[in-house]
């Protein structure tokens, strides 16, 4: 009987127990622990920062970027509508709104489009970017790396710079993703902007179980995250604290995880490239499929998540998704638009058509790191006989 195969799991194939193990021996299980340290210290040299501050999620991660950035009430964060909601979410946490913008063919927000609405919809009050439909400040510029694609940093970051906006970097899939070439050259994703965060979720490239990480080119920024990701303590042992602050912290179990990843990074990044190849020789522009391209010219991408697009219109996103199931192959469309979920009907939307088309058609494939290479052509046989 044929095995299941997955979408995306983890891959703990190096010093995971033994690492873990050591932090039960000690008994640092909980928020405390030098492993968080020095997974903290591990993060910050890969990426090349001085500085990373670990916390629970991706999404907590997000959430301090925006606050110690000093977006809140009155504000507006441009945002994609294709991503995982958990992007967008934080924006509401911190009490301001997003303003959707559509993507373009990396699946990233459209770089041309967010410039069309800065021009078009927005006017500049003194230093401040105003929307002429709500009045609000248009305060940030969050961008989303998606599925390990560098989005366009060079155009991002002369939008910021023309229109003073924080420039708020969402590297939760993109751990690893740097630019080759360019005034980038050797830059990591989340590390151009102003602040950038890193998410070690079960599904990531590397996993700490649930885990994030931030860093900022500001230190001021990082230190701030860090005092609000422990309940803002200003005197520990007196249990004061000088303002509202949260527990976003790591425990030590998990940063015992995150160590062994990281020891493996390099090679789960490698093996993502080669079956990302295996299905792009294989199934580019076969049977009605197209595999969505990475970066590869300016950027070493890390490869995430495989995107298999339906040109041929005799395939049916659902269909194909069902059919792969019923053979035990489990795959999933990309994202509901944000737009159009939840609360987020009332903000307002610019150009979206490409990430309509992208949500209809797109189909992700299994692509964990410990993929072998008979069920990788396990699905494409599948594919290629539907």
């Amino acid at each position: 009987m044929a095995n299941f195969i997955p979408l995306s799991v983890p891959n703990f194939s190096g010093k995971e127990k033994e690492y873990v193990n050591d932090a039960v021996v000690s008994e640092w299980v909980s928020t405390g622990g030098s492993k968080v340290s020095d997974f903290e210290k591990v993060i910050a040299e890969y990426v090349g920062m001085p500085q990373a501050v670990a916390c629970n999620c991706g999404t907590s991660g997000l959430h301090l970027a925006l606050l110690v950035a000093g977006v809140g009430a009155g504000h507006e964060v441009i945002a994609p509508t294709l991503t995982f909601i958990a992007a967008v979410n934080p924006i509401r946490y911190a009490n301001a709104e997003p303003v959707f913008i559509g993507c373009d063919d990396s699946l990233c927000m459209d770089p041309v489009a967010v410039e069309r609405f800065c021009q078009q919809e927005c006017e500049m009050q003194e230093d401040k970017l105003i929307n002429k439909t709500t009045g609000k400040q248009v305060k940030a510029l969050l961008v989303v790396h998606v599925f390990g694609n560098m989005a366009d940093m060079e155009a991002f970051t002369r939008i910021a710079n023309q229109y003073n906006l924080v420039l708020i970097e969402d590297a939760t899939e993109a751990l690893g993703t740097y630019y080759t070439s360019g005034p980038f050259a050797g830059k990591y994703a989340g590390t151009i902007g102003d602040v950038g965060v890193y998410s070690f979720n079960g599904n990531k490239l590397i996993t700490t179980g649930s885990g994030g990480m931030l860093v900022s080119k500001h230190a001021d920024w990082a230190a701030h995250a860090k005092h609000l990701s422990t309940q803002a303590k200003a005197d520990e042992l007196q249990f004061k604290h000088d303002e509202v602050g949260y527990n976003y912290r790591l425990t030590n179990l998990q940063a015992a995880l995150g160590l062994a990843q990281m020891e493996q990074v390099e090679g789960f990044i490698a093996h993502k490239h080669k079956m990302w190849n295996m299905y792009k020789q294989a199934l580019d522009g076969k049977n009605g499929y197209r595999i969505l391209d990475f970066k590869d010219d300016t950027t070493r991408p890390n490869k995430w998540f495989f995107s298999l697009y339906l040109e041929d219109e005799r395939h049916n996103r659902d269909q194909v998704i069902q059919a792969l199931s019923a053979e035990k192959i489990q795959t999933r469309p990309v994202w509901a638009l944000i737009h159009e979920q939840a609360d987020y009907g009332k903000n307002q939307v610019f150009t979206v058509e490409k990430a309509q088309d992208y949500r209809a058609k797109i189909v992700n494939l299994p692509c964990s790191t410990n993929l072998t290479e008979e069920d990788c052509q396990r699905v494409i046989d599948t594919l290629l006989a539907l």
